[in-house]
């Protein structure tokens, strides 16, 4: 059985099923849980609310989760475990429930730097993955099942950030370490 424990010494098996209200879920959280969110981690780092490994099944009920959060943590997973990740997240958040994700950018440093980090880096164009509809007519082959919409922007250099809106696009598209982070927000769209 799948065992998932907490500061409250939770046990779950695998038919146990976690029913929040208004829950929301710092996935991959680490020491550094985001305010007014229940932690989770693979390790029982101080303020981890849910020790639990996401690679697995997730406890938490369909559609019983109101927001996500996962800072820093996508890029420590597999091609086929972010796929369950997102599969799993979309099955839990509710009709419209949202999850920011936050990685390295793939043309800065940060992204190859931490030797945890799994190929490929995480990049814009992951995120066209996440729509049913885009993925049906471009990439059928892939094993998504989640239908999210996606926006996303970046952190940038702080040399950048000082100078014109015009400077900082052409630095997005040329310069290597102009972006730092893309933060990413999805919304689970609703089923029609």
């Amino acid at each position: 059985p799948l065992r998932c424990t907490g500061w409250s010494l939770r046990f779950y098996d695998r038919y146990h099923v976690v029913r929040g209200e208004n829950m929301k879920l710092d996935f991959g959280c680490g020491p550094n849980k985001r305010e007014g969110f229940e932690g989770v981690d693979i390790h029982p780092f101080p303020g981890v609310d849910h020790v639990l490994d996401l690679r697995g099944v997730w406890p938490w009920a369909d559609e019983s989760i109101e927001e996500g959060h996962a800072s820093h943590f996508i890029e420590h997973l597999e091609a086929g475990e972010r796929v369950h990740f997102f599969n799993e997240l979309y099955r839990v958040l509710v009709p419209g429930g949202k999850c920011q994700i936050i990685t390295p950018h793939w043309a800065s440093n940060r992204a190859y730097g931490d030797m945890t980090h799994k190929w490929p880096p995480v990049s814009e164009m992951f995120y066209y993955y996440l729509l049913k509809e885009w993925r049906e007519a471009n990439a059928p082959h892939v094993p998504l099942t989640c239908d999210f919409d996606a926006t996303w922007g970046y952190t940038m250099h702080p040399e950048i950030t000082i100078r014109n809106q015009e400077y900082q696009q052409f630095s997005l598209n040329f310069y290597k370490e102009a972006a730092q982070d893309i933060v990413a927000t999805i919304t689970k769209r609703s089923i029609k």
